[in-house]
């Protein structure tokens, strides 16, 4: 018995032949690099960094960036990629993210001609893996209330800085060859670039994490960290700076987070008809049914909207409130139908053997990051009542 297909909108039909074409090479290369190994890493808890330049050769990190050896591809493109390479893993896609949205984001908006020829031709080839400093164990969603400071070190053109703090939940900072370190100053916040082994910092992977396994998050520590003027980002003063690359990686997730779903309501449908239960598949059940139903409407209409976003991103009129309403609503979506999935998988799933789980638990750090169901929450309140109300 085999399933027909579930593209029942016929969204394919929106996408061009290149949109297509990109994202087949992506899918075949999460299906015979990622798919095979995934439960293994998740199990073991590590992420395999000779991805890191096999992703480069595939051309997905900072793949909608514009020169200095970046791929230039359109927003609707990235977001395909992330949807396919979050099939695989939600960790795989966030490496993507963070290296491409946040790191490389912030110096190819914010940083200078020497910054940007430095950094980002490697940092395109996964030659160079950068992290993104800006989340602090008090704060998180209110990173206006930064505790990590950088001092002026001297006077005039020449002075450097003294950077002092502590960072946590960093992505791939204990493998990062470059550090882009957002700081509060006299001045404001200021964003750093602090290449590896700059003395006084350090990087300690967390360890007890029941997401996110197959990824690297850490604890940083920056103590009497010195830095030459070269450090600063030129460009990037105020909260706007790091508010632009979140925005960035926010976009990625509302099209990952599908990619996500999908993989789980097609492991729960595959599983459904073949196992058999009281003499008949699964999948001939009607609470069954309904499960893969609603799974499936979910899945189309937050497909739908991540491509309307990518749409209007090409076109340059993407709002920061257009960007919350799908980061919101399909993480959490896509976290309802990874557990629906799992139901239907029975006691087989919850092991490694299937991937709905895995994507459930993953979906709650996604969830997380980049803004909480919370923080997306009062951004659209504000937008429709004109009222904030974060405080």
């Amino acid at each position: 018995m085999t399933a027909a297909s579930s593209d029942i909108l016929d969204l394919d039909s929106l996408l061009s032949a290149e949109e297509l074409e990109l994202r087949q090479k992506v899918r075949d290369f999460t299906r015979q690099r990622i798919k095979p190994d995934i439960a293994r890493w998740y199990e073991e808890g590590v992420f395999p960094l000779e991805l890191a330049t096999e992703l480069g050769e595939l051309g997905v990190l900072g793949m909608h960036l514009e020169g200095y050896g970046c791929p230039g591809r359109s927003a609707v493109e990235y977001g395909l990629a992330a949807m396919e390479l979050e099939a695989g893993d939600s960790g795989i896609r966030t490496f993507v993210s963070v290296q491409g949205s946040l790191a490389m984001t912030a110096i190819h908006t914010w940083g200078s001609e020497e910054q940007k020829q430095e950094w980002l031709p490697r940092m395109a080839a996964g030659e160079v893996i950068g992290c993104f400093a800006l989340t602090e164990p008090t704060a998180g969603s209110d990173p206006a209330s930064m505790a990590t400071y950088a001092t002026k070190d001297g006077s005039g053109d020449d002075a450097g800085w003294v950077l002092n703090g502590t960072k946590r939940w960093i992505g791939l900072a204990s493998v990062a060859g470059v550090m882009v370190v957002w700081a509060m100053t006299d001045d404001g916040v200021h964003g750093f670039l602090v290449p590896a082994g700059t003395p006084g910092v350090t990087a300690t992977p967390i360890q007890q994490k029941l997401s996110m396994r197959a990824s690297i998050q850490c604890d940083v520590v920056f103590d009497g960290v010195r830095l030459g003027p070269e450090a600063l980002l030129p460009g990037a003063r105020g909260l706007r700076g790091p508010f632009t690359c979140l925005n960035e990686a926010r976009y990625g997730i509302a099209w990952g987070a599908m990619g996500a779903a999908r993989d789980s309501y097609e492991a729960a449908l595959e599983y459904s008809l073949g196992r058999l239960q009281f003499g008949k598949p699964l999948a001939g059940y009607q609470l069954t049914q309904q499960k893969l139903v609603d799974m499936l409407v979910e899945i189309q209409k937050g497909t739908l909207l991540a491509l309307h976003l990518g749409r209007l991103k090409d076109a340059g009129t993407i709002r920061p409130e257009q960007i919350s309403l799908g980061k919101l609503n399909n993480v959490r979506e896509a976290i309802r139908i990874a557990r629906d999935a799992r139901s239907i998988l029975g006691g087989n799933g919850i092991t490694t053997d299937y991937s709905p789980l895995r994507h459930a638990a993953n979906l709650e750090s996604v969830r997380t990051y980049e803004g909480t169901d919370e923080v997306h929450t009062l951004v659209l309140g504000r937008h429709i009542t004109g009222l904030g109300a974060f405080h």
